[in-house]
């Protein structure tokens, strides 16, 4: 979402990833945008033609009044002038000789009145007026929370769910199934579940299972920690252990051995 205002930029991307798809992540872009609207209007169209412009080429420091020169360089006249809209543009003119120094003043106060006349907000969006009046051009259904950085899926993630690894130490290792978060409230927290105890499909499914407790847990903790003191805590790194294979396996899981040739006579 990328809007101006002001000559100030608001700008917010939201992923796919982060809202769980592409339908989501365009209603919370569209919901940033009404709010944006609402809450910071264009300009009005009298306070954009009051404003002095950098490469305008009036030298009488008042937009929209300007001096008429004779030959020589001689102020011969003042004119005051403001584009109401198509086909409406005001314009009066205040010649020197018979008015003297009065034409200035004159063409001052003319510009002022024709500024009344005035009215509306500087180029708007044909959908902005709706926006602010509280209606919206999209459904107003359910908005999924932004998910952390710990519940995205990434692509190369061959469970289908975040958190959810299989990871085999060597080839001749059968492999387990690894759910495993981070909390800012306890560090990294991990379980294991072994093929060959379970089988493929049930230590997955178990991994799942784990991943979607730790994330409970997860949220539990951290908010416990964000209404604790009201100071971020430190994070407490937690043993990655909680394992459901054996001792032997579970070494492999922290400092994975390379594959040894067999000896002869086994």
């Amino acid at each position: 979402m990328s809007l101006v205002r002001n000559g100030e930029r608001h700008y917010k991307q939201f992923g796919k990833a982060s809202y769980g798809g592409e339908e989501q992540a365009l209603l919370q872009a569209q919901d940033w945008r009404d709010h944006i609207v609402r809450s910071k209007p264009p300009v009005s169209r009298r306070a954009r033609a009051e404003k002095p412009r950098a490469n305008s080429t009036n030298s009488t420091g008042v937009p929209g009044v300007f001096h008429r020169l004779a030959p020589g360089g001689r102020v011969r006249g003042w004119l005051a002038k403001t584009y109401i809209g198509k086909d409406e543009i005001l314009r009066a003119d205040f010649p020197v000789e018979g008015l003297g120094k009065a034409a200035r003043t004159l063409a001052l106060r003319e510009r002022a009145q024709q500024l009344e006349r005035m009215t509306g907000l500087a180029r708007p969006h044909p959908a902005e007026e709706a926006i602010r009046m509280g209606l919206s051009a999209h459904a107003p259904g359910q908005r999924e929370a932004k998910r952390s950085k710990s519940e995205i899926t990434r692509r190369n993630n061959t469970s289908g769910v975040s958190g959810v690894h299989f990871k085999a130490p060597n080839p001749r290792h059968p492999g387990y199934w690894l759910a495993i978060t981070y909390s800012t409230a306890r560090g990294s927290v991990s379980k294991a579940f072994s093929v060959k105890d379970h089988g493929h499909d049930l230590a997955k499914d178990m991994a799942i299972a784990e991943r979607q407790r730790q994330l409970a847990e997860k949220a539990k903790a951290d908010g416990a920690d964000a209404s604790g003191s009201g100071k971020p805590g430190k994070a407490r790194k937690q043993p990655e252990s909680h394992n459901s294979h054996t001792s032997h396996e579970a070494h492999e899981l922290r400092t994975p051995r390379k594959p040894r040739t067999a000896s002869r006579g086994h």
